[in-house]
C-alpha cells in the first residue's frame, strides 16, 4: 500500500508541475503529460519520490514549508556574499574541498542536503559517502570538520532531521 501511495503521489507531482510549465490544459498537451508522468513515475517508483522517506506529521510538513524559507534565505546570502567576492577588486578567493558530516540517516534527508547545499551559490557538493559530504567551496572559511559541519550544514539539517529523520 506504501509504494502504490508513494507512486500515485510521484505521478500526482509530475503531472501537476507538467501542467504548472506548459501553461496549458489542451488535451493533447495533458494527454502527453498524462502519460510521460506515468512511465517516468512507473521507472522510479519508490526511489525517486522526495516523500518516500517523509514522516508525514504535521510537524514535518510545517518544517518543509520552514526549509523553503530557510534555503530561500540562504540562497539570498549565499549571492550577496559571492557578488561581493566578484566586485571586490582582487578577488579574495580561498577555494578549497571541505569534509563534513551529517547526522542525516535518510537517503532522501542526505540527497536533499546535497542538492540544497550545491544549489546555495559558491559550494558544490562534490561528493557524498556515507555520512560524509565534500564539499568545493569558493572561500574555505576552516578545514575543521566540526567547524565546517556547523557552517555549512547544520543549518540545513535542522529542519531536514524532521522532515526525513
Amino acid at each position: 500500500m506504501q509504494k502504490f501511495l508513494s507512486f500515485m503521489l510521484l505521478f500526482a507531482t509530475l503531472v501537476f508541475f507538467w501542467v504548472w510549465l506548459n501553461g496549458s490544459l489542451a488535451t493533447d498537451v495533458l494527454f502527453a503529460g498524462l502519460i510521460a508522468s506515468f512511465v517516468i513515475a512507473l521507472m522510479f517508483r519508490g526511489n525517486l519520490s522526495a516523500f518516500s522517506d517523509l514522516h508525514p506529521t504535521p510537524r514535518a510538513i510545517g518544517f518543509s514549508v520552514l526549509y523553503i524559507f530557510f534555503f530561500l534565505k540562504e540562497l539570498f546570502k549565499s549571492n550577496l556574499s559571492l557578488a561581493a567576492i566578484v566586485l571586490t577588486p582582487g578577488l579574495p578567493l580561498t577555494p578549497g574541498i571541505v569534509k563534513v558530516r551529517t547526522k542525516l540517516k535518510s537517503r532522501m534527508g542526505r540527497m536533499l542536503l546535497a542538492n540544497s547545499i550545491t544549489l546555495t551559490p559558491g559550494t558544490l557538493t562534490v561528493e557524498m559517502t556515507g555520512e560524509w559530504l565534500y564539499i568545493h567551496c569558493v572561500t574555505v572559511n576552516s578545514t575543521d570538520v566540526e567547524l565546517a559541519t556547523a557552517n555549512i550544514v547544520a543549518g540545513f539539517e535542522h529542519y531536514l532531521e524532521v522532515m526525513y529523520g
